[in-house]
This record gives C-alpha cells, sequence and structure tokens, in this order.
C-alpha cells in the first residue's frame, strides 16, 4: 500500500475560507428541500444543511429561484450541484456564493443511470484530472468553501489507493474538505437504493485518508443512525454526515447543538417545533403551495412516540385536501397533546 509519506506533496495548511461544521445533513434527492431544511431549523440551528443535487445544467437554464432560492434561516447550507463542465460549474460556484449560500458540494458520489448518463456523480471517480479541473475553476470563482462528496470507489476501482490518489489529485487543485461515502459503487447492476445499503462500508478506508491527510477536512458518511456512532467516529476523522436517519427520525438532531457545537440553547419540544412551522405553512399555502409539499416532511417528527400514528394519520389525510392549510397541524397538535 502506498503511504502519503511516499508522495511528495507541499506543505499545506488549512485555508481560512474553510469552515468547519462536525456534523451534517446528507444531500437526498425528493428530501432535503427547502421546507425539509426550514422544518429541520426548528430542531437543530448549527448543523450542516445540504440542498438536493441540482445539475449545472438545470441552474444554467431553469428558474434559478424555484432551484436554488432558500430562506436565510437555513444557513449554514450548502449547494450540492452536479456536472463536468469546469465553467458552468464556475459560474454555479459564483450565483451560489451571490445569494448566500455557505459552502458549494460537488457530487462525485451518485450512481444513477440520469446522473451517468449526463457523465456526472460517481462516473466522475474515474476520471479525477477532470475533477481537478472542475473544482479550480470553481475556487478560483467564488470565495466560499468549494468541498467534493465521493465515494470510497467505483465498479473495479475501489483499492485504497485509488481513492487516496483521487483525494491527492483534488487536494493539489485546492479542494480541502472531503465528504466519503464509505461504501463503493456499482456503475451497472445495482440501484441507487441498493448502492447505499449492498456494497459493505469500509469505515477504516476513510480513517485512514484522514490519517495520511491530516491537513484536510474529512467528513464521513453512510449507515450512521444514533448520535452515538457520530462521536465515535469523530476520534477518527473531522465530521459525521447522517443521511436518511435525519429524514426517519428528524428529532434525533434536538440535542446536536449542544452536543456536537457545544449552544447552550433551549431544546424545543416536539410539540414546539410543529407550532414554530405555523406561520411558515401559513405564508406557503397564501402562495397557493399545497400544504402536503411541507408536511410530507414533518411526518416523523413524533418518530418512536406515542403520538405518532395518530399524528401521521391527520397530516396524510388531510394535508392533501384543496385549501389545507395550517388548521391541520393545529389538529394534529391537539391531538397528540390529549395522548
Amino acid at each position: 500500500m502506498t503511504r502519503l509519506s511516499e508522495i511528495l506533496l507541499p506543505t499545506q495548511e488549512p485555508s481560512d475560507r474553510l469552515q468547519t461544521y462536525p456534523l451534517s445533513i446528507a444531500p437526498m434527492m425528493d428530501r432535503t428541500d427547502r421546507h425539509y431544511r426550514y422544518f429541520m431549523r426548528q430542531i437543530t440551528r448549527r448543523t450542516l444543511l445540504y440542498t438536493e443535487m441540482v445539475t449545472s445544467a438545470a441552474i444554467k437554464h431553469g428558474d434559478k429561484d424555484y432551484l436554488l432560492g432558500f430562506s436565510p434561516m437555513e444557513n449554514p447550507l450548502a449547494l450540492q450541484v452536479g456536472g463536468d463542465n469546469p465553467q458552468d460549474l464556475a459560474e454555479c460556484a459564483r450565483l451560489a456564493e451571490s445569494m448566500g449560500y455557505d459552502e458549494i458540494n460537488l457530487n462525485v458520489g451518485c450512481p444513477s443511470d440520469r446522473v451517468q448518463s449526463g457523465h456526472f456523480g460517481a462516473c466522475l471517480m474515474k476520471t479525477p484530472d477532470r475533477v481537478a479541473k472542475c473544482i479550480e475553476a470553481m475556487i478560483a470563482a467564488a470565495k466560499i468553501p468549494v468541498s467534493v462528496k465521493h465515494r470510497i470507489g467505483v465498479d473495479d476501482l475501489d483499492r485504497y489507493e485509488d481513492m487516496q490518489n483521487f483525494v491527492r489529485i483534488l487536494s493539489e487543485a485546492g479542494c480541502q474538505r472531503f465528504s466519503v461515502h464509505a461504501r463503493k459503487a456499482w456503475l451497472q447492476g445495482l440501484s441507487p437504493k441498493d448502492n447505499r445499503e449492498v456494497p459493505p462500508l469500509r469505515y477504516a478506508d476513510v480513517h485512514l485518508l484522514k490519517k495520511e491527510f491530516p491537513y484536510l477536512f474529512i467528513e464521513i458518511n453512510g449507515g450512521f443512525t444514533t448520535l452515538e456512532q457520530a462521536h465515535e467516529q469523530l476520534q477518527y476523522v473531522d465530521a459525521v454526515m447522517i443521511g436518511r436517519a435525519a429524514y426517519d427520525n428528524p428529532y434525533l438532531f434536538s440535542i446536536c447543538d449542544l452536543e456536537f457545537f457545544g449552544e447552550e440553547t433551549p431544546i424545543r419540544s416536539r410539540v414546539e417545533v410543529a407550532e414554530a412551522m405555523i406561520e411558515y405553512i401559513d405564508q406557503w399555502t397564501a402562495k397557493g403551495l399545497r400544504l402536503h409539499k411541507i408536511t410530507r416532511h414533518m411526518l416523523q417528527l413524533f418518530h418512536g412516540q406515542a403520538g405518532s400514528r395518530i399524528w401521521k394519520r391527520i397530516l396524510t389525510d388531510k394535508s392533501c385536501i384543496a385549501g389545507a392549510g395550517s388548521e391541520v397541524i393545529r389538529e394534529a397538535i391537539a391531538a397528540v397533546s390529549s395522548l
């Protein structure tokens, strides 16, 4: 195995543009939209949040306010983009900075067929020099941090040395923050869901990456469902990214600001979180947004609690009714509180 000490690298120190967050919620398609993020901000103010992945082509040609708009309350917030054109990605970085995003993240981990057909996502791990050109262009275009989310490998390019070489090339291009999904990706034969579950987790590879690149900010992702697991991982890496568990059990993050950021602010109860969403819901439904676009993200607020079933039933049954508004939330709160 090639060790970092055997590779000639310049001495590097962390840039003052790099912002460090020990905990983040992973970008998830059809999950981490602006309404989910606003909801999570009622639970945790400090955890780094990500958008869903947005392609550089969509940003270039689409409705930027619809695709990229967010409330300042959602910060700290990173925009995740997909693409392989340095010029287009540079423009995305400039736009992200001008809109107030705290970071821009390049997706080099998604294995879906749609992503592969656009030649971005996990398949880019096979062309690190191309990714490096994208990173260089993005860094030159904006002052916010540029990060990369990637797998430990792809197809047969899955030795530790392959990932080590990938990270080395990108770090020489200026990238200092890497979010590493500790599973390899198969580009053929596995669905995106299976790619999140079937390839074995190799946490030790990510731990070794941090050991051999101590000047880089290394975040680990993959399979974490508890805060105890996150605390354990912080013995080996700089940060932990939690994905599906953050959606399936959002209140898990209620103590994160205290435990991971040392912020001693009052922890809202689940009911207080729900009540804090009422004004937001009123604002959006007044604009014509269907209530379920917001409440679908709130279904698991009472996960593991006695009132979970009735909470989900009321929100599911009544949020899709035309004209439904915050009265549905009030009814669900009253039902849960009466138990």
